[in-house]
């Protein structure tokens, strides 16, 4: 499958896109408006950082406990309950007088449930595609993440300068709401792709099964680590420029939509299984240049250029797919979200205390030093003999 119109015509590929588009918009407003919410409470750039990617950390110990229903639950309903959960936990943090703590509190809590929905989006997709349609569904699942968010970050800025935070919330609780009513009405009852009750014993087996192959443990490492620092580092752009930082997430959306393009369409696959390396020393290079402390203009095409490396994920996601058993594609997914995540939340949390101490612009530096050097490692045993490329 290599052509866009195939894919669309694809049966339930589009309700697929549309569910997750109003999820995606639903997500970038809602985090723009609740790091605003929580800056503007505290003046913290750690509380700020940690508001919008912290419960993204709380994904990790879903990853632990739930992930087994990512492939023994039915992905029609999950969705839809998902998006109700998502839209209750969006709404109450716009409560008058609700203090930080509790904000932060429920915010997790949301990040915890959250674990199931990328394993089982993924899971779901792998169902839809045939094996040759899923980078190409991949890339334009991505490139959808991608425009959404260039969208949502500035129709965010938009509302949060002629609105509040909290009625920014609501709005995105209400597209929470839509995007659980598309799943519903658009998506075939599926029933669950592997037998058996979910469990935690479950959850831990089978994540057992997938970390046991060293060529999975450097593919998720590969597709968590350099990316995760990145995401940490991007979580300071509230600190770094208050008043553009809807800008800066939308240039970041534009760079992840060109990546997954060139990627996904243009790239043909024997180049593009070679080009994981490159492309994650893409994401974090440019971000070395923020320890001049550039202009906004400038931040704005880094964030650009740097975001194309977004695309080292769907190289390392093919691969991830190749070597995993079909029965074993929706948590072999949702582990990779999963620690995605978390670590990402992980990046968050560091990337706030340094700027508690240095100033943002120093610690999106340092973000970047440490993905260049963590990339660079994985690379050795690719070329002892490893096929993560």
């Amino acid at each position: 499958m290599r052509s866009y119109r195939s894919l669309f015509r694809t049966p339930e590929f589009t309700p697929f896109l549309l569910s997750f588009a109003a999820f995606a918009a639903a997500q970038t407003i809602g985090g723009l408006a609740l790091g605003t919410l929580v800056f503007r409470a505290t003046g913290s750039p750690f509380l700020s950082a940690v508001s919008m990617f912290g419960p993204q950390l709380a994904q990790l110990l879903g990853g632990a406990f739930l992930l087994s229903g990512a492939d023994r639950l039915p992905p029609r309903t999950i969705l839809s309950w998902l998006g109700l959960a998502f839209a209750a936990g969006t709404a109450v943090p716009a409560l008058p007088g609700l203090p930080v703590g509790a904000v932060l509190a429920v915010v997790l809590l949301q990040g915890l449930v959250a674990s199931l929905g990328g394993g089982v989006r993924g899971g779901l997709l792998n169902e839809i595609l045939s094996k040759d349609g899923y980078v190409l569904g991949r890339s334009v699942y991505n490139m959808v993440w991608g425009l959404t968010q260039m969208a949502g970050f500035a129709t965010g800025g938009v509302l949060l300068a002629l609105l509040s935070p909290q009625t920014c919330l609501l709005l995105a609780a209400a597209l929470h709401v839509l995007s659980a009513l598309v799943a519903r009405l658009g998506l075939t009852a599926r029933p669950p792709r592997t037998s058996g009750r979910p469990s935690v014993s479950a959850t831990w087996r089978t994540n057992a099964v997938l970390w046991s192959s060293r060529s999975r443990r450097l593919t998720y490492l590969g597709l968590w680590v350099p990316n995760g620092l990145i995401v940490g580092g991007d979580s300071l752009y509230v600190s770094y420029a208050p008043e553009a930082a809807g800008t800066l997430y939308a240039c970041g959306a534009l760079g992840m939509f060109v990546g997954d393009l060139a990627v996904g369409r243009l790239i043909p696959p024997a180049v593009r299984r070679r080009l994981a390396t490159p492309l994650r020393l893409l994401l974090a290079v440019p971000y070395l240049f923020f320890v001049l402390r550039p202009s906004v203009a400038l931040s704005a095409v880094a964030v650009t250029v740097a975001s194309v490396g977004f695309a080292a994920s769907l190289v390392l996601q093919e691969r991830l797919m190749s070597l995993t058993p079909d029965e074993l594609a929706g948590q072999a997914l949702g582990l990779h979200a999963t620690g995605m995540a978390a670590l990402q939340g992980i990046g968050a949390v560091l990337a706030g205390t340094l700027a508690q101490f240095t100033s943002p612009a120093a610690a999106m530096t340092l973000m970047a030093a440490a993905s260049v050097t963590v990339t660079l490692a994985l690379a050795v045993p690719v070329r002892q003999g490893s096929a993560v490329q």
